[in-house]
Order: structure tokens, then sequence, then C-alpha cells
């Protein structure tokens, strides 16, 4: 039986995914760095779709997390097809109100996790034959979002690291993306001090006509965890109706 992990799967697209990858037949981890609740609750849903779920507490900016995660993996399911680097976090501030601190744990949990997760997750998967990372980015990593610096560069570190990642883990069958959305009206946006502002320029001028739902990025994630995108590596998908191809 396939495994999925899923880092930050409690709320959000992370459950969404999660869920998702539930109905296509995948046992799932479901990672969670607060809420035990909201876990437990997510887990619920995906063995009600007649799937194992493994709940596991783990911040994925410690290294030492990371580690203590994959061994709980190996030991429950033995083996890690497809690894969702979804956990993300960071301080929203403008440039001279940034502090050592704010960058650090920006850095930790958005760039450093897919480094030290995709090690421990390229492990598990050459048990098994290879396999698919896919990160979520945002488009913060290429143009500017007001207040979003130490979150746009550790998603650009993000995008430079599916780079690297896809060519030296494809000689394991490893297939290595990520998918980078616009605007999605998620619990995620309220801590966007625009995000009023961001929602409403998204429907006016987004050019598919309505802002990216949850369901756009969760397709997308699924299509690149299938066979159908083995020929797809290093790449950062956009899902935002073409906002981004207006000034």
């Amino acid at each position: 039986m396939k495994t999925a992990l899923v880092t930050g799967s409690s709320r959000g697209i992370g459950k969404a995914i999660a869920i998702a990858l539930a109905k296509k037949g995948y046992d799932i981890v479901v990672n969670y760095a607060r809420s035990k609740t909201a876990a437990e609750a997510t887990a619920k849903e995906i063995e009600a779709l007649g799937r194992r779920a493994l709940v596991v507490k783990a911040n994925v900016g410690d290294t030492s997390k990371i580690k203590a995660m994959f061994e709980a993996i190996d030991q429950e399911f033995g083996r890690l097809d497809v690894f969702i680097n979804n956990a993300a976090s960071g301080v929203q501030r403008p440039i001279m109100e940034l502090e050592e601190k704010h960058w650090n744990w920006t850095m930790d949990i958005n760039s450093k996790a897919l480094l030290f997760c995709a090690q421990e997750a390229a492990k598990l998967m050459e048990k098994s034959g290879g396999g698919a990372i896919i990160s979520i980015s945002s488009l913060g990593s290429i143009r500017y979002l007001k207040n979003y610096t130490a979150v746009g560069v550790s998603k650009a570190a993000v995008e430079a690291l599916t780079r690297y990642l896809s060519v030296e883990l494809a000689s394991k069958n490893i297939v290595v993306n990520a998918v980078s959305g616009g605007a999605v009206d998620t619990d995620a946006l309220k801590h966007f001090s625009n995000r009023d502002e961001m929602l409403a320029d998204a429907k006016e001028n987004t050019p598919a006509g309505r802002i990216v739902e949850m369901d756009d990025i969760v397709q997308t994630v699924l299509f690149l965890a299938s066979p159908g995108a083995f020929m797809i590596r290093g790449q950062t998908i956009i899902v935002d109706g073409g906002r981004s191809l207006l000034v």
C-alpha cells in the first residue's frame, strides 16, 4: 500500500491534499506542529475513507524532530512514496523591522525543512523504487508582496532547492517539483495585513475569471504525484489563473 507524508496537514491546503491522496488510495502521515485536535480530526476523515493514518507531531524546522518523524514512518509503514512539503510559517514585517530570530524561524520551517525532509524521504523512497516530492510555494518567491520579504525569500529557496533535488535524486527515480499558487482564501491568508486587498485584486484581475480555489492547488499536486508527470522535473508550476501574467 502506498504511503504519503503531508507536512502541516492538520488544516488548510495540507489537509485537503492529505484527504485527496487518501481518496487515491494512499495511507497518510498527518504531520502537525501545534493543533493535535485538528490533526486527529484529519486522521479520522482519512480512516473513514478506509485508509490508515499516522499522526506525528513535529516542528519541521528542527532536524532532530524530522529524523524522529521519519523513523516513526519507517516503523509504521516501512516505505514512503510521496512527500508533500506543505508546512509553512514566517514573520511578515517590513525589511527594516526584521530581526535575526524572524529570519531564522522563517528559513528553518520553510526552506531548511525541505532539504532535510527530502534527505530522509529519499532513503525511504529508495526502498520501493522511487517516489515524488512536491513543495508548496507562493508567488512571493518571484515578485514583491508587501511585508513578505522573509517568507518570499524562503520560498525562492524552496524553488531553487527543488531544482537541485530534482537532478540529484533523479538516479533514485524520485521526481521533484513545486506548486506556486495565487491568493487562496484560507486561514493562512488571515495573517496578511492586506488580505482584503489581495483577494479583491485576484477577483478583479485574474484572466480565468475567479480567484484560485484550494482544489486547484490540490489537483495540480495530484497530477505531479502521478505517473503522468514523470517527465516534469524541477519545475515550479504556477496555479494562479493567469494573474501573474499581468502587470
